[in-house]
């Protein structure tokens, strides 16, 4: 079985940093995931990113697996509206280690998250892809026979329903992760987003998140936008923080070579 990178930093308790991707493309993909040797995760974004969950999120999570990374998918659809399930399917069909699913508000909701990323006992997920193992380097047996016990099942606490009841989101079976999006949830609070740190009364609650996960003995994960912010949050006991983006590292590079060049 190829790495799992994330899982490896998560058993260990180590503070796992990853970047999001948001533009679609094998070689995009694979560059970022080989763009260091610290990165052990890429979060796949088709909710607000550009890459299609059919057939996009399966090339870039195959290019992401090649580089020895961690590879996520974050669906589309949302768990205040829509169905999550056939995207939930769709998107670890596609070989993704874990699954993040945006506005979850409601223990209800993570148990159907829950549900349809396990394989039956422990959910109902469907089986038959003819392409997830191979992403994985095991054979089909092997995969249904390891995959309850190495998907990570993430659920965004994003929404002010979902501050309100996550105790009980934590103490949902099944769900790994809970992952805040400190900008919906600025926004749903009624603060203003991050810039770039999130507005003092938000940061209490984000401290209410990472402390109810650790109760119930769950991981929590945080949205950053640079190295200085990851490093904070790791300090604060985050298990898993994103620390930029593809776009956002692009453009932040060329413009600091440009202003390099110029003052020469």
């Amino acid at each position: 079985m190829t790495t799992h990178a994330l899982l490896k930093s998560l058993r260990a308790n180590k503070p796992a940093f990853g970047a999001w991707l948001t533009v679609p493309g094998l070689f995009h993909a694979r560059t970022l995931a080989n763009s260091s040797p610290h990165l052990s995760w890429i979060a796949v974004d088709c909710e607000h990113g550009l890459i299609p969950l059919v057939p996009g999120a399966a090339e870039s999570v195959a290019a992401i697996e090649s580089a020895g990374v961690s590879s996520l998918v974050r669906i589309p659809a949302t768990g205040v509206t829509g169905s999550t399930s056939w995207q939930i399917k769709n998107a670890l069909d596609a070989g993704a280690r874990g699954v993040i699913v945006p506005m979850v508000s409601s223990a209800e909701k993570a148990r159907e998250v829950v549900a349809d990323s396990k394989f039956p006992p422990n959910g109902r997920r469907g089986f038959g892809s003819p392409f997830t193992h191979g992403t994985w380097g095991t054979t089909m047996t092997q995969y249904l026979q390891t995959a309850n016990d190495n998907v990570l099942v993430m659920v965004q606490i994003e929404t002010k329903e979902a501050v309100e009841n996550v105790q009980e989101i934590a103490q949902v079976e099944g769900i790994d992760v809970l992952f805040i999006g400190p900008y919906d949830l600025s926004i749903s609070l009624g603060y203003p987003p991050p810039s770039p740190d999130p507005h003092a009364e938000v940061e209490e609650v984000i401290q209410k998140i990472l402390n109810a996960s650790h109760a119930a003995q769950k991981k929590c994960a945080i949205y950053c936008t640079s190295g200085a912010q990851a490093a904070q949050r790791a300090a604060q006991g985050f298990d898993m923080i994103n620390v930029t983006s593809d776009m956002g590292a692009m453009s932040e590079a060329v413009a600091a070579n440009l202003n390099a060049a110029i003052k020469k």
